[in-house]
This record gives C-alpha cells, structure tokens and sequence, in this order.
C-alpha cells in the first residue's frame, strides 16, 4: 500500500499538473486564434 502512494505522488501528481497546464494554454490559444481571425475579417 505504501509503495502505491509513493507511485502515485512522483508520477499522478506531475501527471495532474501537466494536463492541467495544457488545458489552461489551450484556451489561450484559442482565444488567440479567435482575435487573429477576427482581426483578419475586418
């Protein structure tokens, strides 16, 4: 049980984080690629 908890915070945790920080650049992104393609319309 106790090796199960050590596997999961070195490897869940960082895990965790980088999806959590991909998903934060994503949306701003996005929301980059909408004011680009917006810019472009008008």
């Amino acid at each position: 049980m106790n090796e199960w908890l050590t596997v999961i915070q070195e490897v869940g945790f960082p895990i965790f984080v980088s999806f959590y920080l991909m998903h934060r650049v994503e949306t701003k992104l996005q929301m980059i690629h909408e004011a680009l393609i917006s810019l472009k319309t008008t």
